[in-house]
């Protein structure tokens, strides 16, 4: 199934990489996508612990099963006034 993910903040400047999309294997969850992704770009492990996911436009756990056509966004911690 495919799943596209799209980067936000300071995660998209670390990566320069705005969105891309992935083929993962049925009964992949949010976690186990996060896992795959960790892996295939090392950057993203400095803004793990802080990551929050968003399918679609609902906050997600790392347990929720993912559907294929879905919209994974990584959301780093962000601040501003």
């Amino acid at each position: 199934m495919r799943v596209q993910v799209r980067y936000f903040a300071a995660l998209r400047e670390a990566l320069a990489l705005g969105e891309e999309s992935l083929e993962v294997p049925p009964g992949t969850r949010a976690g186990d996508l996060l896992d795959l992704l960790g892996a295939r770009r090392p950057a993203l492990a400095a803004h793990r612990a802080g990551l929050r996911m968003a399918v679609g436009t609902r906050f997600v756990e790392p347990g929720l099963l993912l559907q294929d056509g879905d919209e994974v966004a990584l959301i780093p911690p962000v601040s501003g006034g």
